[in-house]
């Protein structure tokens, strides 16, 4: 394991100097961007009279055509004109903030951009006024951060330990990816490809969506590389913040690597990368994120777009945008055609909100659903809890890929791998366990064996589709006049309405007085017929209190009866079966109920096992089933644990109550 934890040390030393203008958590503002600063100085050091001397010639022409041209000569994809460098920025402390303002804008565009997004300008003041700046740039002039010293992977890692280490109070969302979860998401990546990847000057594409600092294009490319020193892997990632997307482009521009391909921007509502495909995609996007601030835009793809879009499939709730990332990078993906027969394959880490959240109809089902039967989803490893910085829930790595082997085809394999983890000698943030190299080796194994066992299911993609049915049952009422059952019709909102109902009259006062009359009359209706006879048919039940009413002069429409019948009525399982026009069974929507059948069973057969034994004028509404799609990946891994039985716990109990007793006889002698 490469040692940079001496060079995090010193620069979080150089932190502690910040103490008081500056609190804890806003000191990456100025170590971070002074950390890249510091590299690019000591990237340049070397060609840096060079370069001064051909810009003397080159003054007068355009930036842009004298840039390739000092680029070359500084060996590098970015350049500096300054005259100023760390060490001499110190000769002159009275003006040291112009000085490195100076310094900063010799820079070529791609590495002005990257510092613009750092916003450090606005830190320059505040560490004069408060004498910081001088003794902040001396310390890091004594970092010797050059490529033969620190290299380019040894410093990818500094950032990221300086970043953990400036983000432990960020929100959950906002978690930092440990290095060894991306080392297995990596090996699961390629684990297929080796053929592919020995080849001699293969070029591939890696693209990362929520790409932060770029972490994962990194590991992947020291990946590759150890396969095959000889390979390229093309690195594209898109990140919302200015400052991840900062650092991400810098570590590029160092590499010398192409940080064109670095973007700022919201991937979801803003894709930087429109109709372009990747060999490979991963990423880690954020776990319980609201869309909601630019759900227009994401709705309006869905809804204009369809299929032909990136969301073609449907939407999450707002409240979760993890499923829109998924359906994004699927957007990513090369088709499999005769020039390009491998596809392409991708690694995504979600929380377990993807797997089963959203009934069948919703948008997550038919995100799911989509990619199942698509038979896209190759498999989905659980991984321990507590091994991000700022979080400590379940999280699993999704496997997809457009082109699965044979034996791999409409199959989905689940790899339970919550206990591969080991515990942290000291936690970090809410990171207490670890993965080792072997436990990621194992995983590995596990999954390229495609094999059954304790850790490991296989199912058939329909294993995770179900119809949801909803079952119907006829609504059954009894009638009685009682005045318990009156007070009850007193209580119905169209009869209450009577009272302030308004129609055109000569005078605004003798309509409510009508209304409150008629309310009167019904009720003495209602008192005469009072018996206690329980009437189990509506429609008897309704012609004879039409009649009542008739016999008596009192004229009521339909609204009326319909709230007098109910005032009556209370639900009863032995009443006659209340019927609509036409003789249509009325729905009692207390009694509705919904079954999920699985796709692989026939509904029919189900409803007759399940169903009818229990209620036998049950009925399936068809019109309203809906297909459905969700992993129920912890159900599948349950064990059952028997219960201790009631005579081991009996002689536990006595066993502690003689302990205490004695305890209690040593403290009253």
């Amino acid at each position: 394991m490469i040692n940079f934890q001496d060079k995090v040390s010193f620069i979080w030393s150089i932190a502690e100097v910040l103490r008081g203008p500056y609190k804890p958590e806003d000191y990456g503002k100025v170590i971070l961007p002074l950390a890249v600063l510091r590299r690019f100085d000591c990237v340049l050091e070397e060609t840096k009279e060079e370069v001064l001397t051909k810009y003397a010639d080159l003054k007068s022409i355009n930036e842009d055509a004298r840039e390739p041209i000092l680029n070359r000569l500084a060996k590098q994809n970015f350049h500096n004109t300054s005259n100023y460098n760390f060490n001499n920025l110190l000769s002159d402390a009275d003006n040291i903030g112009d000085n490195l303002r100076d310094y900063m804008n010799g820079f070529s565009k791609t590495a002005r951009d990257i510092m613009e997004y750092f916003e450090f300008d606005k830190q320059i003041d505040k560490m004069n006024d408060n004498d910081l700046l001088y003794l902040t740039i001396k310390r890091f002039s004594e970092l010797d951060l050059h490529p033969e010293v620190v290299s380019n992977i040894e410093m990818g890692y500094i950032f990221e330990e300086l970043i953990r280490r400036f983000s432990e109070h960020a929100e959950a969302g906002d978690h930092y990816t440990p290095r060894e979860v991306v080392r297995l998401m990596v090996s699961l990546l390629f684990m297929r490809d080796d053929d592919i990847l020995t080849k001699y000057g293969l070029t591939q594409t890696l693209y990362d969506c929520a790409a932060g600092t770029g972490g994962m294009g990194s590991v992947a490319q020291e990946y590759l590389h150890e396969f095959n020193p000889n390979a390229d892997l093309e690195f594209f990632a898109q990140e919302i913040n200015g400052e991840s997307y900062a650092i991400c482009k810098a570590d590029m521009l160092i590499k010398g690597a192409d940080a064109r391909n670095i973007r700022l921007g919201n991937t979801l509502s803003n894709d930087q990368f429109k109709g372009e495909k990747f060999d490979y995609l991963i990423s880690n996007p954020p776990y319980g994120v609201d869309w909601k601030s630019y759900e227009k835009p994401v709705k309006a793809e869905h809804e204009e777009l369809g299929y032909n879009g990136r969301f073609g499939p449907g939407t999450p709730r707002t409240s979760d945008g993890q499923l829109l990332f998924l359906l994004h990078l699927v957007s990513k993906m090369k088709p499999v055609t005769d020039g390009n027969p491998q596809g392409s394959r991708m690694a995504i880490i979600m929380n377990g909100s993807p797997l089963f959240t959203g009934d069948a109809g919703s948008g997550e089902s038919e995100i799911r659903r989509y990619v199942l039967e698509n038979d896209l989803v190759e498999g989905i490893v659980a991984l321990p809890n507590d091994l991000f910085y700022n979080t400590g829930i379940s999280t699993y790595i999704w496997i997809l890929t457009n082109n699965k082997t044979d034996h791999r085809k409409g199959k989905v394999q689940l790899i339970n791998a919550v206990d591969f983890s080991k515990k942290m000698k000291k936690s970090l943030g809410s990171k207490r366990n670890e993965i080792t190299q072997e436990q990621i080796d194992e995983i590995v194994r596990l999954y390229g064996e495609f094999k059954e066992g304790e850790y490991v299911k296989i199912f058939d993609n329909e294993d995770f589709g179900y119809h949801k049915i909803t079952v119907e049952r006829p609504l059954r009422l009894n009638f009685l006049i009682s005045e318990e059952r009156i007070a009850q019709v007193v209580e119905q909102r169209a009869f209450q309405n009577l009272a302030t109902s308004r129609k055109k009259d000569e005078s605004g006062i003798a309509e409510i007085e009508a209304g409150k009359e008629l309310q009167e009359s019904i009720l003495k209706v209602l008192r005469n017929h009072i018996n206690d006879t329980v009437y189990k048919n509506r429609e008897d039940f309704e012609k004879k209190s039409k009649a009542a009413f008739k016999g008596s002069g009192v004229a009521i429409g339909a609204p009326i009866l319909k709230a007098i019948l109910a005032g009556l009525s209370e639900k009863d399982e032995t009443a006659d079966t209340c019927l609509k026009k036409k003789d249509e069974i009325e729905v009692d929507t207390d009694l509705r109920d919904t079954e999920n059948v699985p796709l692989k069973e026939d509904i029919i057969e189900y409803f007759k096992r399940e169903v009818l034994p229990h209620v036998p004028d049950a009925w399936i509404d068809h019109s309203k089933t809906r297909v459905g799609y969700e992993i129920p990946f912890t159900r599948q891994f349950y064990k059952y644990t028997a219960l201790r039985s009631s005579e081991e716990i009996m002689a536990e109990i006595k066993e502690l109550e003689k302990n205490i007793t004695k305890q209690l006889e040593k403290v009253l002698i």
